[in-house]
């Protein structure tokens, strides 16, 4: 079975520009131009954090508060270490 990891997620649609940032708590904020509408934000954050972490875009989902602010993502193909690794690239 491959690994993945989860990492929580603090997203804020229609914003001017699309940015993604650690936290100081070890989260992340992602900032998408893409509306709350029709799951376009959820979908332009995972195609944010693919981007972000070097990954297939088909590696990144959603898998909890797909209808609030804070989100659980996970990524497949990358453990914890890994994902960490990664994210202190940014």
């Amino acid at each position: 079975m491959a690994p993945s990891a989860d990492l929580r997620v603090r997203l804020t649609p229609r914003a001017a520009r699309e940015k993604v940032e650690l936290r100081g708590d070890g989260s992340l904020a992602v900032r998408v131009t893409a509306p709350p509408v029709d799951g376009r934000a959820n979908a332009a954050l995972e195609q944010a954090l693919a981007k972000a972490l070097g990954v297939p875009r088909s590696r990144v989902a959603v898998v909890k508060g797909a209808r609030s602010r804070e989100k659980t993502v996970r990524v497949d193909g990358l453990d914890a270490d890994g994902l960490r690794e990664r994210l202190r690239r940014l």
